[in-house]
């Protein structure tokens, strides 16, 4: 097929139509690695009733805006979906696809600029997440685009440098098989300047934790960075519900710490304790600027921060309001935000529509933060949030399509868009984060 690209969509794929048939309008096409107003060569991978998914075979008209992918697993690995574009451009197309989805779904037609947040375009990971196999040969990567089948790779240029480092140690103890047959898959968190590695280890059961500790002290003696593993029983990458534990589980997975359990991660002039099986944001340039944005503009007697994780939105709060309510279901950040929190601030744990449904309405507060996961608030929770007192709502979201799902309850209810920023915080990808300032 010989297409002209419309557009990008969230996800990653262009967007371009088949000639129009006898009914009228063509077939939607979806496929990767393109730039809008490309004139591309491309053969169909899937077709249905209401559009067709393809594949690029050749660029015939390259954007002015096209660059050499300089990662030589782009286009197989399924991490990045942007490396194609000049970064200039990625910003601009995110800016142009966040607009179109809040127009689409939630129904809002924003009357300001989205204020755009750049990021260093590379190197900025703190969190990297791999799989392992040990079968026919040791490999350590990421999934292939819209596959579980594991693509090997040996450097990572969107993770930090230090846990690049750590890959290539990984790779050395794995080919000298000096990794346990149980590991099936891995997590670096590096600290805020790049210094120190807290590293989660995932087995297929809580009795092949201990076989981990000698392939513990052989990483460390070859990486001095290494403050410690956090070992977890979850099960092999067929099972995704849990292959994801234990960052979004509301169940205390059993784990066994070797060395250092927890790092200190500092960040808006605070000292986070981010423990193994925390979660933590994960682009190591903009974390003030996030929280900066977030929060300076929220003031007032009472604030409520939900999905507070270890804390990083709540300590800024804590400046700013007498008093803070933080709302955590995952008992690996509960503890974290426990130990960070000063005397003002109140942690609580709970679902947040748990929390909402019980407390909303008896709650006096001021101004609430909400930072879900990308699954978002989800409509009972939304409508509880659209329940309480607060006359401020910070959304802090990861995904574009939930937001605007969560984000018409909102509006619906009186809530307007007061400010919309637009967070890089992970270059290279279809991924974007989005703060929005509400007001009523």
């Amino acid at each position: 097929m010989d297409l002209q690209i419309e557009k990008l969509v969230y996800g990653g794929d262009g967007l371009a139509r088949l000639p129009a048939d006898a009914q009228g309008r063509g077939k939607t096409v979806f496929l990767p690695f393109v730039i809008p107003n490309e004139q591309v060569d491309a053969s169909v991978v899937e077709s249905r009733s209401g559009f067709v998914r393809a594949k690029l075979e050749k660029v015939l008209t390259a954007s002015p805006e096209r660059v050499a992918p300089p990662c030589p697993y782009f286009g197989k690995c399924g991490g990045c979906q942007y490396q194609h574009i000049d970064y200039s451009g990625q910003l601009r197309f995110k800016s142009e696809i966040l607009r179109e989805t809040l127009r689409r779904t939630a129904k809002l037609e924003l009357d300001q600029d989205i204020q755009v947040h750049a990021a260093e375009p590379w190197n900025y990971r703190n969190r990297t997440r791999v799989r392992v196999q040990h079968d026919p040969a040791f490999a350590l990567g990421y999934f292939e685009t819209n596959s579980h089948k594991l693509l090997a790779i040996e450097s990572c240029p969107i993770s930090s440098p230090l846990i690049n480092q750590a890959i290539s140690a990984v790779w050395a103890l794995g080919r000298a098989l000096k990794i346990p047959a149980t590991v099936h898959g891995m997590q670096f968190f590096a600290n805020h300047d790049d210094t120190q590695l807290l590293i989660e280890t995932y087995v297929r059961s809580q009795d092949a934790a201990d076989s981990c500790k000698a392939f513990a002290a052989a990483l460390t003696s070859r990486l001095s960075s290494v403050a410690g593993m956090v070992v977890f029983a979850t099960s092999p990458v067929e099972d995704e519900t849990r292959q994801r534990a234990p960052l979004s589980s509301v169940h205390n997975e059993e784990s066994l710490a070797i060395g250092a359990d927890s790092l200190v991660y500092h960040a808006v002039g605070h000292d986070y304790r981010v423990s193994g099986g925390s979660f933590f944001q994960t682009n190591r340039f903009l974390v003030d600027d996030l929280v900066k944005t977030a929060t300076s503009r929220a003031t007032g007697k009472a604030a409520l921060d939900l999905y507070a994780g270890v804390g990083l939105f709540t300590l800024a709060l804590s400046g700013n309001f007498e008093d803070v309510i933080a709302v955590e279901a995952s008992p690996h950040a509960f503890g974290d935000l426990k130990h960070n929190a000063p005397r003002n601030v109140k942690p609580t744990r709970a679902t947040t529509e748990e929390f909402l449904q019980k407390r909303g309405e008896k709650l006096a507060v001021n101004f609430v933060l909400v930072d879900p996961p990308r699954a978002g608030l989800g409509d009972k929770a939304a409508a509880a949030l659209c329940n309480t007192s607060a006359s401020q709502v910070t959304f802090v979201s990861c995904d574009p399509a939930t937001l605007s799902r969560d984000l018409r309850v909102l509006l619906e209810s009186g809530f307007k868009v007061e400010q919309a920023h637009l967070f890089d915080l992970f270059p290279q990808t279809a991924h974007m984060e989005t703060v929005l300032h509400l007001v009523r």
